[in-house]
């Protein structure tokens, strides 16, 4: 009896496994094949834009310059008397997304300055309070995205909140903002006050905070802007186990919703994982699904002169990359106080989009390589009922007309350049397979060969 009662355990202990894998492929499933997101990081930060007392920050994204700075509560609440983005267009911003073949948008619902994008009841701290916008600015991009098919995601600063008393605060030291004079001290009360550099941030306990800002304003988040795909938490300063089961839960009110992983380490898994600025190494994978978020220059909130901006060849090749290892690629656009996307961003956007535009299948619903590491480029795969379509990106088009595929052992059924007529033959050699190409590719950034091979790879 007491082994049937062990073996009926551990088949339903199995069979819930199975249960919660089921449920979460069902809801990934767009994400992963969507591959290529657009973060946002917008905020009353974007009114200094990086600058304080006349200095530039010294160190990190526009949108920490309060903690690095040391900009005291009352102060730094000022700026938002001069947010105004009037010139905000949610459907023009969604529109440059979709061009560039991204297939959802994550934003800074409140980020670590504890400033709400939204028309909070939790605090007066936000657009429709505290600005003479007045208007919820969230509304109007979740109907834009509804109309255009682009997923939604809200990204919300859970522990860290600078503004509203009781959040917590990742201690910075002074140096990191502007040569304040006070450096010394400032550095030592914050040393003794968790972080804190302001006796208006401790007038409330964690705690006291997590129960009437963070909870509350998750809630309005998932519900009151109708499907939300992706809640993207972040930096888990003194995060408790409570205060993380208190906001997981309200994950119910969005049963299709998938979240990251940095609720609270490590028994806060989520769904994915989330390197910030890097793409991993093959030996730095696990099997875990995961996204890589990137500036397109230094800077997460805008800053008025980080001019450091990566080429679209650059861009192109990360995504690329990220598609070939099975990961996706958010990408980020600090747009200006004003409610704009900086020039270059737009520029950025429109130049990868026309690569997409043409070789988006080789992204879209693609899994990670079943080759080794190819010297000229990356492979991305499809697999289809008796066989598998590889796309070659290839960065560095061959001189001598010949594309060597380590690997690559089985038959090839055909292969073509997408995007182009030329005539592409495909060998078997001692240790994969030659592809004669013509003598140009189709795109200096990357051409694009499509191979069907026999069988599943």
């Amino acid at each position: 009896m007491k082994k049937t009662a062990l073996l009926m355990a551990a088949l339903l202990g199995a069979q819930s496994l199975f249960a919660q894998q089921s449920d979460k492929d069902a809801r990934m499933q767009w994400w992963r094949e969507a591959r290529f997101g657009m973060f946002i990081h917008w905020g009353v930060y974007a009114v200094p834009a990086g600058t304080y007392k006349g200095f530039p920050m010294n160190r990190g994204g526009g949108e920490w310059i309060m903690n690095r700075s040391k900009i005291p509560v009352a102060e730094y609440q000022g700026y938002a008397k001069q947010f105004n983005p009037t010139q905000y267009d949610a459907e023009q911003w969604v529109k440059m997304a979709k061009d560039a073949g991204m297939k959802y948008i994550v934003i800074t619902a409140k980020h670590h300055d504890g400033f709400a994008l939204f028309d909070s009841k939790a605090s007066e701290w936000d657009i429709a309070d505290a600005t003479p916008y007045k208007k919820d600015l969230l509304k109007p991009l979740a109907e834009a995205c509804r109309k255009h098919g682009i997923k939604l995601g809200f990204y919300y600063s859970q522990a860290q909140d600078w503004n509203n008393p009781g959040g917590s605060a990742a201690r910075k030291e002074m140096h990191e903002g502007w040569p304040n004079p006070d450096s010394n001290a400032v550095n030592a009360y914050s040393k003794a006050h968790n972080g804190h550099w302001d006796p208006a941030q401790e007038t409330k306990t964690f705690q006291q905070y997590i129960d009437a800002v963070a909870v509350p304003q998750v809630r309005e988040l998932l519900s009151n802007y109708g499907d939300v795909a992706v809640i993207w938490w972040d930096t888990p300063t003194n995060m408790t186990d409570e205060a993380a089961q208190k906001l997981d839960a309200v994950l119910k009110l969005q049963p299709n919703i998938i979240s990251n992983d940095r609720l609270k380490r490590p028994n806060f898994q989520g769904d994915y994982k989330t390197p910030e600025q890097k793409i991993p190494n093959l030996s730095e994978l696990d099997g875990r699904d995961w996204e890589t978020c990137m500036t397109m220059n230094g800077t997460w909130g805008f800053k008025s002169y980080d001019h450091k901006w990566k080429s679209v060849e650059t861009m192109v090749r990360n995504l690329i990359d990220i598609a070939s290892k099975g990961g996706n690629y958010l990408l980020n656009v600090g747009p200006t106080a004003e409610g704009t996307f900086p020039e270059a961003s737009i520029q950025s956007l429109k130049g990868i989009g026309e690569w997409m535009k043409v070789n988006g299948e080789a992204i879209y619903g693609t899994k990670a390589s079943p080759l080794p590491v190819q010297a000229w480029g990356r492979v991305t795969k499809k697999q289809n009922k008796n066989s598998t379509t590889l796309y070659l990106s290839v960065f560095q088009w061959p001189t001598n007309g010949k594309l060597e595929v380590e690997g690559l052992s089985g038959k090839v059924i055909k292969a073509g350049i997408i995007g182009a007529n030329g005539k592409v033959t495909a060998v078997k050699n001692g240790t994969g397979t030659t592809i004669s190409v013509p003598a140009k590719g189709t795109n200096d950034i990357a051409s694009v060969i499509k191979v069907e091979v026999e069988g599943l790879l």
